[in-house]
């Protein structure tokens, strides 16, 4: 029997263009999967109730708040994309793979898993122990392919600070995961059904 040497093994760097349609879909969900689990045990840890976390509220307050930021998110980041060139808001190609050959439905799916997942790790327990500024900086540094360039970096850490703030104000973390969620599922829909200008093959 072959005895297993761990330093014949080898790890690269792939791009997104080199992964196909499956293994991006693994790799996605196997992240928000442990997001989730570090969320939940970090929330443990501190002593929260996660049936407290996830309960929802009778007001309508969260609805309202996280709609609205949602609203306010969807029109500046098209307002930006139509005076900025394709370029600064460059994210390697990543959103337009998972979005654009996507169903309905698993936009829909993907965009509330994501929501949740990252809604109860950096609301749930990141704000939690570090207040709002400093999970919105760990927030946009985790959204790695938007670092090369600032505007998209800007915007990920103002969306990340709303959604603290709408979590304060509200009281329940179901208004970060409502305004995370229809911002990218709206996103998502935009990219799955935007038309290509004509003259391009």
């Amino acid at each position: 029997m072959k005895k297993f040497d761990i330093r014949k093994i080898r790890v690269r760097k792939v791009t997104v263009d080199e992964l196909d349609d499956r293994m991006l879909l693994i790799n996605l969900y196997m992240t928000q999967a442990l997001t989730f689990i570090i969320g939940l045990i970090w929330v443990l840890f501190q002593r929260q109730s996660i049936i407290h976390l996830f309960h929802f509220p009778k007001e309508l307050n969260v609805v309202w708040f996280g709609l609205g930021l949602a609203a306010v998110v969807l029109l500046v980041d098209l307002s930006i994309s139509r005076f900025v060139p394709d370029e600064a808001a460059d994210d390697g190609g990543v959103n337009d793979r998972i979005f654009r050959e996507r169903p309905i439905w698993h936009i829909i799916v993907l965009s509330f898993v994501v929501s949740v997942c990252e809604e109860l790790l950096f609301r749930g327990a990141l704000q939690h122990a570090f207040g709002p500024y400093w999970t919105s900086i760990i927030f946009a540094a985790i959204h790695v392919r938007y670092l090369k360039h600032w505007i998209p970096t800007g915007l990920v850490f103002s969306i990340s600070y709303g959604l603290g703030w709408i979590y304060i104000q509200t009281g329940s973390l179901w208004a970060p995961i409502l305004a995370h969620f229809a911002i990218d599922m709206i996103m998502g829909f935009i990219i799955r059904f935007r038309r290509e200008p004509k003259g391009q093959l």
